[in-house]
């Protein structure tokens, strides 16, 4: 491993630690998906096991999360038994000035999005990489479709000033979420320009399930290095 990918590693593991600070003994913790969401995953483990949290349940946003959450002894519940959850921690693909975000790039946006809506208070855990002046100019926008016509939904991206890409597993074939969806991978030429017209557009249409924007979620960001806004 590179001297550079063990620096971000570090970041992440920073910020997730740092994020784990804001749980309290008895609450219910939505439990984030992808490599900074491990950490706090991980964090909130240990702190069960020595004795610093009781009484924490979670609700995992993917079955990766679900698997890592069961192997540290995390009790897991669902949104149906607890619909209102305190805190969710979970990481971000990029993170514009005003706290909006795009997330999907480990496949789990949708349940990532309901878990986020049903909690008080969204703690999102980062890297400085993660930081950018503009959603959409060094990650793609993922969207995730039910496979039925998807190629449906190419005219559309292309006028929204999209190139769209179909997700492809190891295996070459197309990439299913979770809950059975293709994702859909988008880069815009310089970043989305209007965000919300984007989003609505895409929700818009019959087939598209979710899109990996999050907006005017107002979450609570931790940066790596200490630096938190």
């Amino acid at each position: 491993m590179s001297e550079r990918a063990i620096d971000i590693a570090a970041l992440k593991r920073d910020a997730a630690e740092q994020a784990v600070q804001h749980v309290r003994s008895g609450m219910a913790v939505g439990l984030g998906t992808g490599s900074t969401a491990k950490f706090a995953v991980e964090a909130l483990g240990r702190k069960l096991e020595n004795g610093e949290l009781r009484d924490i349940v979670g609700v995992p946003t993917s079955n990766q999360t679900r698997a890592l959450a069961e192997s540290v002894g995390i009790p897991l519940v669902t949104l149906e038994t607890h619909p209102a959850l305190d805190l969710t921690i979970d990481g971000a693909d990029e993170i514009d000035p005003q706290g909006n975000l795009i997330k999907g790039g480990g496949g789990a946006l949708l349940r990532e999005k309901i878990v986020a809506t049903a909690s008080r208070k969204l703690c999102i855990v980062a890297d400085e990489s993660k930081l950018v002046a503009c959603l959409g100019q060094s990650f793609p926008l993922p969207v995730e479709v039910v496979a039925f016509g998807w190629q449906t939904h190419e005219p559309t991206l292309h006028e929204l000033g999209a190139q769209p890409t179909l997700r492809l597993a190891d295996s070459g074939e197309p990439f299913r979420t979770d809950e059975g969806h293709y994702i859909i991978d988008c880069t815009f030429a310089g970043g989305i320009s209007d965000l919300h017209l984007v989003d609505h557009t895409l929700t818009s249409r019959p087939g598209v399930v979710e899109t990996g924007l999050f907006l005017d979620m107002s979450p609570a960001v931790i940066v790596g290095r200490g630096r938190h806004t």
